[in-house]
């Protein structure tokens, strides 16, 4: 198996370290050819506006489109709001997940925050809990809705969505690649495995 890392901006590298830490081969996809034979991608955390500026000069965007209707996506920060169906304010850019992101919810980066989640999706032992997984929200975007096949994974005390998932599409509004916890990206190569 071969996952995508997106890689015209932002943190890229840190999830390609993630990735090659868990024995998985990685591509840096700056063209639509780098898509080819790939099992699913992400799109990490930046700026949404400039990687819509950069996708469209490398013919990214339809691409990238048609490669989430057959393969994993998985949207982290940033990412989340280019794969969210609609994005308050402005045009989506990939359109795909049934999701309404605000795009600067949390504030500014001085208004960066970390918290625990509790996240059912990434398993327990028994019946319990898993332990929480620590979020990161750097300048973060929040899911402000979700259509009905949505699965919201997770959210924060006063009920703000942060982290959701359609067929193949995952969408986390914080950083998990700034973490120590794997677990994300073992759900992430589950479901670029599942048929």
């Amino acid at each position: 198996m071969k996952i995508g890392v997106l890689a015209l901006q932002g943190d890229f590298s840190e999830h390609v370290s993630k990735l090659s830490g868990i024995g998985v081969s990685t591509v840096e996809v700056r063209l639509p050819s780098d898509l080819e034979g790939l099992s699913g991608a992400i799109l990490p955390g930046g700026e949404s506006t400039t990687f819509r500026k950069l996708a469209e000069a490398y013919g990214l965007i339809e691409a990238l489109r048609e490669f989430g209707k057959r393969h994993a996506l998985w949207g982290t920060c940033a990412g989340t709001i280019v794969l969210a169906k609609h994005i308050e304010r402005e045009e989506a850019v990939l359109g795909l997940m049934d999701i309404t992101v605000d795009r600067n919810f949390f504030g500014r980066q001085v208004d960066s925050f970390e918290v625990d989640l509790e996240i059912p999706a990434l398993g327990g032992p028994g019946d319990k809990l898993p332990v929480p997984f620590h979020g990161v929200f750097i300048r973060s975007p929040a899911i402000r809705k979700t259509g009905p096949r949505v699965e919201v994974l997770s959210h924060l005390p006063d009920g703000t969505i942060v982290a959701a998932r359609q067929n193949r599409w995952l969408a986390t509004c914080f950083h998990p690649e700034l973490v120590e916890d794997n677990r994300f990206y073992h759900l992430f190569m589950e479901m670029a495995d599942a048929p």
